[in-house]
């Protein structure tokens, strides 16, 4: 390959890219290519609208459409497999990998888009998402905790890892020794590292969020001692023990904030307002210098998404409490 790459392909080295979707700014929103001896296989698709991009990247690379082997959601939220219907339709030979409780809503795709309306809205439905193209069912092929997929004879190992949604599992790559996490490990945006030092926060996205299932995951993502993770939202970070203790500090005092708003009047506005602050002083203990707009802003759409997914939980427990 002589070409450069373009500007939204990262090469991670171990035959990784990572590619940037596009998705809401740059830098937000990852998929990722995996490539051994000139077979690929792509982990998270992004949106609709990052099919330009996945496909670029396979041009870019030299690598034939019919040389991908597998497309594998980490789960089944747009923003890592709204595309991955579309994706299979330029990928003949490729096989969808998806998590058993997953799979059902990429084959017919209208429960999952009615879903996603309720917590977005149409407009933001056609802005960010449009048409989700279903997958033949003949393509598509279940994962089971514990099961290893062979890339040209390179092992890739599959964990059920609840917590953030129940249809996540996530994929161990022993030649990088790293977890690709969709969100499992959380969200890292590179506006906020500071001298090369990541910071990292839970995502409690509605509806399926467990705060204790998702320590019990973390926990078995920390036991194959990892370099690195591979993380949706976004890239590659290292110092992994670092970040996962920060992480689960964060994750504590979301339930604890939660707890303690579950019968507010105001409990939505209440949740995002100490989200914030939370998230702020957590950035400025981390060594970051952005003015509080510049963080508030960058972080809106994920404290939001991060309150409705605390309330349901707290609702859920409030149902099978009998209260």
């Amino acid at each position: 390959m002589n070409a450069p790459l373009p500007a939204y392909v990262a090469d991670l080295g171990h035959g990784i890219y990572a590619i940037d979707t596009g998705f809401h700014r740059e830098r937000f929103d990852a998929a990722y290519l995996i490539v051994e001896r000139g077979r690929a296989a792509f982990v998270d698709t992004g949106a609709n609208s990052a099919l330009p991009r996945l496909l670029g990247a396979l041009d870019a690379l030299g690598i034939a459409r019919d040389a991908v082997d597998h497309v594998i959601p980490t789960h089944v939220h747009l923003d890592h497999a709204g595309g991955a219907g579309a994706l299979m339709r330029e990928l003949p030979h490729a096989t969808m990998v998806v998590h058993p409780r997953g799979a059902r809503h990429l084959i017919d795709p209208s429960a999952l888009y009615a879903g996603a309306l309720e917590v977005y809205g149409q407009e933001e439905m056609d802005r960010s998402y449009g048409r989700l193209v279903p997958v033949d069912a003949a393509r598509v092929v279940t994962s089971a905790d514990g099961w290893t997929l062979e890339l040209a004879g390179r092992p890739l190992r599959f964990a059920d890892t609840p917590g953030h949604a129940r249809h996540h599992h996530c994929i161990w790559d022993e030649a990088s020794r790293g977890w690709f996490t969709g969100d499992t490990f959380g969200l890292s945006y590179r506006e906020f590292d500071v001298d090369g030092r990541a910071w990292v926060l839970p995502t409690s996205t509605p509806v399926q969020f467990e705060p204790e299932a998702l320590e019990r995951s973390l926990e078995r993502l920390l036991a194959a001692a990892p370099q690195r993770m591979y993380l949706t939202h976004f890239g590659a970070v290292g110092d992994v023990p670092q970040l996962a203790a920060q992480q689960l500090a964060l994750l504590r005092e979301m339930v604890r904030i939660g707890q303690r708003h579950r019968d507010a009047p105001d409990r939505h506005a209440a949740l995002v307002a100490e989200l914030h602050a939370l998230y702020a002083d957590s950035l400025a203990a981390h060594g970051c210098a952005l003015p509080r707009e510049r963080i508030e802003a960058l972080l809106a759409l994920d404290v939001g998404l991060n309150a409705q997914g605390i309330e349901a939980w707290l609702d859920r427990e409030r149902r099978k409490g009998g209260a």
